[in-house]
């Protein structure tokens, strides 16, 4: 199979690529990426020597580069988007911009290339917040920022491609990921690599918001069982059952970088933050036989051990 992985030079998208490229199923892995800020050449140093890589930088909004590309792939597994909340909240343009007419693009040269499968891969975020239980994958949407607005309106896009034209449309939907290589503007490396740097972090509010962590391991290995089984035309949660609020959170990253709450500074809460997630991920358990393996506590001792390791890398990202 060849396989055409947009931004597999940012933070899920490599850990992806060097899954993939771990085994010998792949016949051709493309990355096409347009490196901006959170992308990195250096995310892909352990996979570069491999003669089934093939690098390409370019914009999901260049209608004739990604038709080009479509033509010579099997599959597209579309992880490119503009993805931090409190960006999207000082300006949204990229994000619809990405997000939306990005996915659009890919998803018209998808149809005249008669591509074989298209996974979305999507967020949590696009359900808005629950105070109690999960959503299930049938919960209509409700984004409340405009990073969520624009990936509910590439999933409805996307669905859209399938039920109109039968383009075999697969939408994976995450809580919130962590591992290596995670751009240092999210709260697990931005915490991380300031509190190893000796300087504080931000608390938004009283820290009481509600996520479910995901190791970005974890995830990949559910968006390959989704691009390998899954049915098309269907939406699949990914969860990686440890829910804890932001204050919760931030006491464990305060613990495994030696520091106490003397680090932390609390700042008023983000415009429109949403106080819970979680989803319903029964589906992919139950069809595709996916279970998280990373034990959070290990998977963040893992992260911190990591980004204590590898101070060259974070140092160097733009900031």
């Amino acid at each position: 199979m060849r396989i055409l992985v947009t931004g597999g030079a940012g933070f899920i998208g490599s850990h992806f690529v060097r899954s993939l490229l771990s085994d010998s199923a792949p016949e051709a892995v493309t990355v096409l990426d347009a490196l901006t800020y959170a992308g990195n050449p250096a995310n892909l140093a352990l996979v570069k020597d491999d003669s089934r890589l093939r690098f390409v930088r370019g914009d999901i909004l260049d209608a004739g580069r990604v038709a080009e590309l479509m033509s010579e792939h099997d599959a597209v597994v579309h992880l490119a988007a503009e993805s931090h909340v409190d960006r999207s909240i000082a300006t949204g343009t990229n994000f619809a911009s990405t997000n939306v007419l990005g996915t659009q693009t890919l998803l018209e040269a998808a149809v005249h290339a008669g591509l074989g499968t298209f996974v979305h891969v999507s967020t949590d975020e696009v359900y808005g917040s629950i105070p109690v239980g999960s959503w299930t994958e049938e919960q209509p949407l409700a984004p409340n920022s405009p990073y969520s607005a624009a990936k509910a309106g590439s999933d409805l896009l996307a669905l859209a491609y399938h039920r109109t034209h039968g383009l075999d449309v697969r939408i994976t939907r995450c809580s919130n990921n962590y591992g290596p290589y995670q751009y240092p503007e999210k709260i697990i490396p931005l915490f991380i690599t300031s509190l190893l740097d000796g300087r504080p972090v931000p608390l938004y509010g009283d820290g009481g918001q509600i996520r479910d962590w995901l190791h970005v391991e974890d995830h990949c290995r559910a968006i390959r069982l989704v691009m390998e089984g899954g049915r098309p035309g269907e939406v699949y949660n990914v969860g990686g059952g440890t829910e804890l609020t932001n204050k919760q959170l931030t006491d464990r990253l305060l613990d495994a970088c030696g520091r106490d709450w003397d680090s932390v500074v609390q700042v008023e809460d983000r415009k429109g933050h949403d106080a819970r997630y979680s989803v319903d991920w029964s589906k992919i358990r139950d069809e595709l036989g996916y279970e998280p393996q990373r034990s959070f506590d290990e998977g963040l001792a893992a992260t911190v051990a990591w980004y204590r390791e590898h101070r060259s890398w974070w140092n160097a990202v733009p900031r």
